[in-house]
Parts: structure tokens; sequence; C-alpha cells
């Protein structure tokens, strides 16, 4: 797509695309007449509230049954096991702010539709060699922003006090799980998906892969906080995220380590290990 300002007919593409996640999604959960006649925007945010509570939900019970139950005291020490209190808590704290997280995708599908963001609608528009090119360079600029806007989170006292200290009082291996991975104030848990929208109007980046990276995130951050050490470099993976939660001054990355490396924030769990050993 060469215009910097896209047809009105390229845009449609945008809405022709969220309007069919709508039918999928509200269709095979609700009665027409529910949700056909809200306005385009209520119906995605109604599309986004409902798919991210169910891929919450599901990816967060499945994965606790396999290494709480299935697999228990293969991957954690049984006194490392959350209670069942503790995750119906991150549950309850999660759906509370699950209604305004869900704005977020919605705005930022409204501002693509729009032609407001740097968005194509298809691989083909750019070739396969320059959309892995954008989203690589989407993804750097993502990593860049949440790192430092967790940071800041931390750094900032009163931004701590009043929203990042919700989801910090899960500071100890029997509290986390893969719940509290969304257990956040809900403004806090939007200001950190920020960085994904944000990279909409610096970077020209495929529309479908946008909207399926914010809806990985939940998926993503069940995996962070599941005190599971995979150990593949140079995944910011649940051993460093442990670390984060219980320090309070490490390890601020998302999906990988390298900008608490080049800032001079990251904390090895070998070397925890090593430590306690």
């Amino acid at each position: 797509m060469e215009s910097s300002s896209p047809s009105s007919s390229y845009l449609n593409l945008f809405l022709e695309e969220t309007s069919f996640y709508n039918r999928i999604v509200l269709g095979s959960l609700l009665p027409k007449w529910v949700w056909a006649p809200l306005p385009h925007f209520f119906q995605s945010w109604l599309r986004n509230y409902l798919g991210g509570t169910l891929i919450y939900l599901v990816s967060g019970f499945l994965w606790c049954f396999y290494i709480y139950y299935l697999k228990r005291n293969v991957y954690l020490p049984k006194d490392a096991i959350p209670s069942n209190k503790a995750m119906f808590l991150q549950i309850y704290v999660a759906m509370k702010a699950m209604p305004w997280y869900c704005a977020l995708p919605s705005v930022s599908e409204y501002m693509v539709e729009n032609g407001w963001a740097r968005c194509f609608s298809r691989i083909s528009d750019v070739g396969w060699v320059a959309y892995l090119i954008y989203l690589a360079i989407y993804m750097i600029v993502v990593e860049f922003g949440i790192y430092w806007m967790h940071r800041e989170l931390h750094d900032i006292k009163p931004l701590y006090k009043w929203l990042h200290n919700i989801h910090h009082i899960y500071n100890k291996q029997n509290t986390l799980s893969p719940f509290a991975g969304l257990a956040f104030h809900p403004l806090d848990g939007i200001l950190q998906a920020v960085p994904h929208v944000i990279a909409l109007f610096l970077v020209p980046m495929h529309f479908t892969t946008h909207i399926a990276l914010l809806f990985l995130e939940a998926i993503w951050t069940a995996n962070i906080h599941d005190c599971i050490h995979a150990k593949i470099w140079p995944v910011m993976g649940a051993g460093y995220h442990t670390i984060h939660h219980t320090t309070y001054r490490h390890n601020y990355g998302h999906y990988t380590i390298w900008m608490d490396w080049m800032f001079g924030t990251l904390r090895d769990p070998i070397n925890e290990e090593s430590k306690v050993l």
C-alpha cells in the first residue's frame, strides 16, 4: 500500500475483517437479536470482551490443571503451588478489569478502520520480506515501550501505590499462578498494553497480526506467571519474571531479556539458583 492516506475502499477491508470477527464470535455465543442492533464499535468491544474472557479463563484453567495436577510435584514443589483461594482472587481482579482492558483493542480497531494508523490489510500488499521486517521492528518498539512503561510503574511512586501495587501483592511462588497474568488495576493493564497501539502509528503493521498479538498477551502473561523457568534464551520467561515479583527492581521486560540487559536491570534465575546452593 503506497498511499499515506488509504482510500475508502481499502479502509473498508479493515471494516469487513472486524465485522467478520464479530459475526464469528458473537454469532457463536449470543442470539443475533442481542448484538446485531449494536453499533459496530460496541459489537467489536463485546466480541473482544467475550473472546478475551474465554482465552483468559480457558488457557488459565488448562495451564493450572496441567502444572498443578497432571504434573503435580514435577515442575513445582507442593509448597510452591498457590491455594485455590489465591487463584480465585486473581480471577476476580482480572474479571473486574476485563471490560476496561477490552476497550483498548476496540479503540485500536476503530483507529485502523478510519485510516489513522499505519496498518495494511493483506500481506501481499507489502510482500513477505517487508512484512517480516515490519513485524520485527514492531516487536522491538513494543518491547521497548512495555519495558519503560513497566519500569515507570515501579519508579513513579504514586503509580506504583495506586496502580501497580495491586498486581504485586502476588510476590511469592505460592501466590503466583497463570491467573495472576491479568490481575491488574484496569488502568495499569491498559498502560502496559498501550505500546502495541502506539507502534501502529510508527511502523506499518499487518492488521490481523496486530489483533492476534494483543490477544496472545493473555496467554503470554499466563506463561510468565507460572514460576516455571523454561531456560529458553533470550525469552523473558517465568524464571525471570518470578525474580521481578520478589525483588521489584529487576526483569521489567516482556518477551525478551534484551531491554533489561541494555538498561542494567537484568537478573538471571540461574545465578539466583547458584546463590541458594
